[in-house]
């Protein structure tokens, strides 16, 4: 008997020994490793073991299928994994069958939503199953937005998961001057499945819980509330809902029965193997997009693809110190960037512009020609920008600071009308002054008084010519009641920003309304 108490320690040691053995494993089967040790560990946190009272019976085919059963066997990829976490209630509709149809006979489109999502499904099921949520939820990007980060609703919805600007603040998807978190991979992700649970915890259906994440939750409650007074269901086919909505759920079940079994749909879904497509790197320094991309030994749209949050083409280490790059390439990048030695990371920096003005002045003052700096931060045809905006200029090689996590977090851009003005002369009044011109026409002082070349405090003899630059509409109107348009201008449009100069060759300032 101690023979046999010996021999059974010795196996056990065996085996622990074993298992340890998996710590030297490539990195795809560690996060394989990680990903089913934290699926289970989800599981059991999720579920009371039920202890029969009874003799044992054998399991049924439906039950060996379902979630109720671990399999031991691993994932062949990624859309069985996703196939083993299915845990919805089947909407049985006809519009169900209606986008099967739909979907089915349009196999190019199919092929390149699914071959898009390749690089991002890996991580969405990761967090599910981390979550304990439904693996059919990983499918929800294909009806959102086809998996495309970029994609922009008429609603100015975007990215892959689709949220409204106000939504994307409240679960702090920052949305600035150099980027959009909504289209951020893994930032939309988490918020995403936040939203998700929060409207599952409101209505305790996945069905509603989608149908409010489409058409909003107060949409979602009163029409629950309406069925209820008039003695209605108020299960997801029961409710009145927009066409949107209601077509909603139906094609994600359709998407879910197509990946459950693509042959009966004679449709080829692309491999997607089950390991991790990127991984995070870390950066310390602002850097060019152009220079990552470089120094990972990846083409710049393939960079963009992982980081569609970007705006710019910086990054701010401040705003977002962690970026997402190809698996193979990370290591690549990371060597690169040690071995570098010489030369700056970033060819551009923020300028908080500190008052109002022209697009042409702020051009001049940072350096570049006017059209560039239009170009790099969208700026609208026929607008002032406005002070304490933050623009994107050229980094000259006296600034070595990086920029502040307040502005590479918070940098806006904010612009006015540009107000086109036109030299006008009106005739003073009895008693006139510099002053009361420049209430009439609501004007600073000090411009009438350089216009006119005297003192803030001079006053003008009744009928003297005063020169006034008012906005062109304003002007026409004086024109039409006496006044006159000089005819050292001609009679041409001038912006403010032409005025006539002070003494001292400096612009003069007009009070813009």
């Amino acid at each position: 008997m101690k023979i046999l108490h010996i021999a059974c320690l010795a196996a056990a040691l065996w085996l622990t020994g074993c298992a340890t053995t998996g710590s030297t494993q490539n990195p795809s089967a560690a996060a394989d490793a990680k990903a089913s040790t934290e699926a289970t560990s989800s599981a059991r946190a999720s579920h009371t073991p039920v202890i029969p009272n009874g003799p044992l019976r054998p399991i049924t085919a439906a039950q060996a299928s379902s979630g109720e059963v671990a399999s031991l066997s691993a994932p062949a990829d990624l859309w069985d994994r996703i196939r083993r976490g299915f845990a919805m209630p089947d909407l049985q509709h006809e519009l169900v069958q209606d986008r099967e149809q739909w979907y089915a006979t349009r196999p190019d489109y199919m092929q390149r939503m699914t071959e898009r999502s390749s690089k991002y499904l890996f991580h969405i099921v990761e967090e599910l199953e981390r979550r304990g949520m439904p693996t059919e939820l990983a499918l929800l990007p294909y009806i959102e937005s086809a998996f495309n980060p970029q994609a922009v609703s008429s609603a100015k919805a975007a990215g892959m998961w689709q949220f409204m600007p106000a939504t994307g603040n409240y679960f702090d998807l920052k949305q600035n001057a150099f980027r959009d978190d909504r289209r951020d991979v893994l930032a939309s992700t988490r918020a995403a499945l936040d939203y998700l649970q929060k409207l599952y915890g409101m209505f305790g259906d996945w069905h509603l819980a989608l149908a409010a994440y489409n058409w909003g939750e107060g949409s979602v409650g009163r029409a629950i509330a309406r069925n209820q007074k008039q003695g209605l269901g108020t299960s997801y086919t029961d409710l009145n809902m927009p066409a949107e909505t209601r077509m909603y759920v139906p094609k994600l079940q359709a998407v879910k029965n197509i990946v459950a079994n693509p042959e009966a749909f004679r449709t080829e879904l692309p491999l997607i193997e089950n390991h991790p497509y990127f991984q995070t790197v870390d950066i310390t320094h602002d850097m060019d997009v152009a220079l990552v991309a470089q120094l990972a030994g990846i083409r710049e749209e393939d960079f963009r693809a992982l980081n569609p949050s970007f705006h710019r083409p910086v990054i701010l280490a401040a705003g977002t110190p962690q970026i997402l790059l190809p698996w193979d390439n990370a290591k690549v990048f990371q060597r690169n960037l040690e071995a570098r030695r010489e030369g700056q990371y970033a060819s551009w920096t923020v300028w908080s512009v500190p008052s109002n003005m022209t697009v042409a002045e702020a051009a001049q003052r940072a350096g570049m020609s006017e059209n560039d700096l239009r170009s790099l931060n969208n700026i609208p045809p026929r607008m002032l920008i406005k002070a304490g905006s933050a623009l994107m200029v050229p980094r000259s090689a006296a600034i070595r600071q990086d920029v502040s996590s307040h502005l590479a977090d918070n940098g806006q851009l904010a612009f006015a009308p540009e107000v086109v003005t036109r030299k006008t002369t009106v005739r003073a009044g009895k008693g006139e002054t510099v002053a009361s011109i420049a209430r009439r026409y609501k004007l600073a002082a000090a411009s009438v008084a350089d216009w006119n070349d005297v003192r803030a405090n001079a006053a003008f003899k009744v009928g003297q010519q005063v020169v006034v630059y008012l906005p062109v509409r304003q002007a026409s109107a004086r024109n039409s009641v006496g006044t006159r348009t000089s005819a050292k201008n001609g009679g041409n449009s001038k912006r403010a920003a032409a005025a006539p100069t002070r003494k001292g060759g400096t612009p003069s300032k007009v009070k813009r309304r």
